[in-house]
């Protein structure tokens, strides 16, 4: 009796690291979120100007900036939703250079021009940045091309605003209406 239960034992343990081997394999690695700052975000000297020459050099469509600060509930909400999603990672990485940018930083970085002057400055006097997140990009001249304010609503229109820009739809139309003509090709 007792080796028919150690056989019960051994068949039913033997059995769940199957299951579980075949759970684990199952779930899909795009859904499991990953560190914006490690995986979005790419590493800058704060030579925003040298990183145009790298975003051409690396054939990207251009430059895009976070503007956030630490006390900014919709930038956390932004960072932990949607940019540490690998579908984000991915996409954006491939045709953006991406850097954050504190608007209360006392940093010293150059600018698009190459000139010198602190985050903030950056921030406010350059670009009217006010309240955050604010979620800009720039064509490979150093150009604001598209600027959109607040948290977007999440994966997909995020990843909408990169093909916006990527593939110069701005210069047909509004953000508004490319997002309400993609919603009405999927209906």
């Amino acid at each position: 009796m007792k080796k028919h239960q150690l056989f019960v034992s051994v068949l039913f343990i033997w059995f769940g690291s199957f299951i579980n081997i075949a759970y684990a394999a199952s779930v899909d690695d795009k859904a499991v979120p990953r560190d914006p700052y490690t995986f979005f975000f790419n590493e800058s000297w704060g030579n925003l100007q040298e990183e145009l020459i790298t975003a051409k050099e690396q054939g990207k469509h251009g430059v895009f900036i976070f503007f956030e600060q630490d006390e900014c509930p919709f930038c956390h909400y932004v960072k932990k939703n949607i940019l540490n999603q690998k579908v984000v990672q991915e996409y954006f990485r491939k045709n953006f250079l991406n850097f954050p940018i504190d608007i209360e930083g006392d940093l010293e970085i150059k600018n698009m021009q190459g000139k010198s002057m602190r985050q903030k400055d950056f921030s406010f006097k350059e670009h009217r940045v006010r309240a955050t997140p604010v979620l800009a990009f720039f064509d490979l001249s150093g150009r604001r091309v598209f600027r959109y304010t607040g948290k977007p609503s999440g994966v997909d229109e995020f990843l909408l605003m990169g093909k916006f820009v990527k593939n110069k739809i701005y210069n047909k139309m509004s953000f508004t209406r490319y997002k309400r003509s993609q919603r009405n090709k999927t209906k």
